[in-house]
Order: C-alpha cells, then structure tokens, then sequence
C-alpha cells in the first residue's frame, strides 16, 4: 500500500467561471492537507476552459508521476448546443485518459443550468464537491494500490 507521504494528484482546473474552479480548488486542497498530503504533493494547473481538460488530463498521465488527476471546471446551458458538446467532449476525454493510462481521472466538471449552482456547489461548507472529489481521489488510490 502506497503512503500517504508518497501521494502525488494533479489537479486541472478551467478557469472559465474562475470563482466557481476558485472555490472546487481551495475545498479540495484543503480535504487533501487534512488527509496528510503536503503542499508539494498536490500540483495545481490552470487552463482556460472544460474542453481543453482531456489534452491536459493525458499530457499528466502520461508522466507517470500522479496518483490521480482531479479535473474542476463549470459548464452552464446557455441557449445554444454548446452546452451539451463541452460536457460530453469532456467527460469522454478525461475518461478515455483514465482508461488509456489506468489512472483515477476525477471528474467534478459541474454542468449546470444556472451558474449560481454550480457557485453554491463549490463553496458551501457541506457537500462541497472539490471535498468530494479529494476524498474520492484518495478512495480510487486506494483501491487501484490493492489490486
């Protein structure tokens, strides 16, 4: 079983709807601290929008050097169709990362239809998803250590 002191997770983080991706980071960084982890064991990188998180996610991964990758960002449905192409587009890279390089790829991409959700979502102190996505990192480290 991996150490906690030996935990290495990436974090990319879109910052289109930056006060959302602000919060999901600062919840998720301090799970992480709580946890045991250092400061220099979590890398933080910044992009600017959901779509380019897969080519991010894959360029990580195929470092070998991270545990897990946790992806933030924030879509919401405007009045076109873009809203469903980013999300799907989205989610389909950061899995096909995660099936390539057999890495946890977590994703709290929140999609939503009004932006303040997405907000309350990502700084309210109860059910705070960058938490949520901390402990599940930690939880699929884990298990793919134990298998």
């Amino acid at each position: 079983m991996k150490k906690t002191k030996d935990i290495k997770i990436a974090i990319i983080s879109a910052t289109f709807h930056k006060q959302v991706t602000d919060g999901l980071e600062k919840h998720c960084v301090e799970t992480l601290k709580s946890k045991g982890l250092a400061k220099n064991q979590i890398e933080i990188i910044q992009i600017p929008g959901a779509l380019e998180i897969p080519l991010v996610a894959k360029k990580l991964a195929k470092k070998h050097a991270y545990d897990a990758i946790i992806a933030f960002g924030a879509i919401h449905k405007g009045k076109t169709t873009h809203f469903e192409l980013i999300s799907a587009e989205c989610a389909r890279g950061c899995m096909d990362v995660s099936w390539q390089y057999e890495i946890p790829v977590i994703f709290e991409v929140l999609t939503v239809f009004d932006i303040a959700d997405a907000l309350d979502r990502a700084t309210r102190t109860e059910e705070n998803k960058g938490a949520e996505a901390a402990l599940t990192a930690l939880k699929m480290i884990e298990a793919m250590n134990s298998l």
